[in-house]
């Protein structure tokens, strides 16, 4: 299976396992914002190599295809996550894939909440991929970053997508 397909198919696995709603008429991105779902929000800057990309549930992805890399952005509103730790919900990210090695874990501020920073190497069907994943909880909604890569992914490729995370804010 090629980088691509496996990152892929990832991908379209983290989305199910997210059990997102799928996509209904009236949401939309222009590149800087989204509003759809029952929610709006605005990202960080899109890099010109990132190209948009369908996946699954995704409320926004992209493919980095000099990086062979992978970002999506999901979220959900009042589903679950009001009580559940950011580590939990974290973890149910992964809950299909095996040999998880965390690499580091930590908590920071992002948009006026905590939100969780995960980077990890885990397989999927024997591929391992590296992920760094944030995990926010903001107004009974619930927001998943994720960034899927071969294992030692370029820096520009992370850069970009932690770039692209801290510029995250919800709007009305």
């Amino acid at each position: 299976m090629t980088v691509w397909k496996s990152a892929t198919a990832a991908l379209a696995l983290l989305a199910g396992a997210l059990l997102l709603l799928p996509g209904c008429g009236g949401a939309s991105f222009n590149g800087q914002t989204y509003q759809g779902h029952g929610m709006a929000f605005r990202v960080g800057p899109v890099p010109p190599g990132w190209r948009r990309i369908d996946v699954g549930h995704a409320l926004v992805a992209f493919r980095d295809d000099d990086a062979e890399a992978t970002i999506a952005l999901n979220g959900r509103c009042n589903k679950d996550g009001d009580d559940v730790p950011l580590s939990a919900l974290t973890h149910h990210l992964f809950l299909m894939f095996t040999h998880r090695n965390i690499i580091r874990q930590r908590t920071l501020p992002m948009d006026g909440r905590s939100a969780m920073r995960t980077e990890l190497v885990a397989e999927l069907d024997g591929v391992p991929k590296h992920f760094i994943v944030y995990v926010l909880k903001k107004d009974s909604c619930v927001y998943d970053f994720i960034h899927i890569a071969a294992l030692n992914p370029p820096g520009t490729s992370t850069s970009a997508f932690e770039r692209f995370v801290r510029g995250f804010a919800t709007s009305s």
